[in-house]
């Protein structure tokens, strides 16, 4: 049994003592590491269309679950001082800077043919995914649920 003494630092909202923030997270990590994944892709197949197609679905799923992912982070963030004194700070700026380059890429992305991804596309592809690497890493993986 844990002592109740040694408490985590951070409350989260959770269902059934799940964190959501935590299980929310995941899915645009890694979907927006498959349109980076796609967008390369794109380039080496020399511009076949489906890729562009599968980058654009990633990308609405990224950021669909990104933005209520970001929801409960800020919801989180304000409940917990001990998250605004920690990386919080970071963890916040960077997942919402990397949701932010992800709907810029969303536009770019939207235009015809090779433009859409050479080199503006490509080039946010790589930066979302550093920002929300980053922005994972740092977040805190000790939560008390509430």
């Amino acid at each position: 049994m844990a002592d109740p003494a040694v408490r985590p630092s951070v409350r989260a909202i959770a269902i059934m003592r799940h964190p959501i923030y935590a299980m929310l997270l995941p899915v645009p990590v890694v979907c927006f590491i498959g349109v980076l994944a796609t967008d390369i892709t794109y380039v080496q197949s020399g511009g076949n269309l489906i890729w562009l197609a599968f980058s654009s679905w990633l990308l609405l799923a990224g950021l669909l679950f990104g933005a209520s992912g970001a929801i409960v982070l800020l919801i989180d963030f304000i409940r917990s001082p001990a998250m605004r004194r920690s990386t919080g700070w970071g963890h916040l700026l960077l997942y919402y800077a990397a949701l932010f380059v992800e709907l810029f890429s969303v536009f770019i992305h939207e235009r015809d043919g090779w433009t859409a991804v050479v080199p503006i596309g490509l080039t946010l592809s790589v930066i979302g995914v550093v920002l929300v690497l980053i922005a994972a890493w740092l977040r805190r993986p000790a939560v008390e649920v509430v």
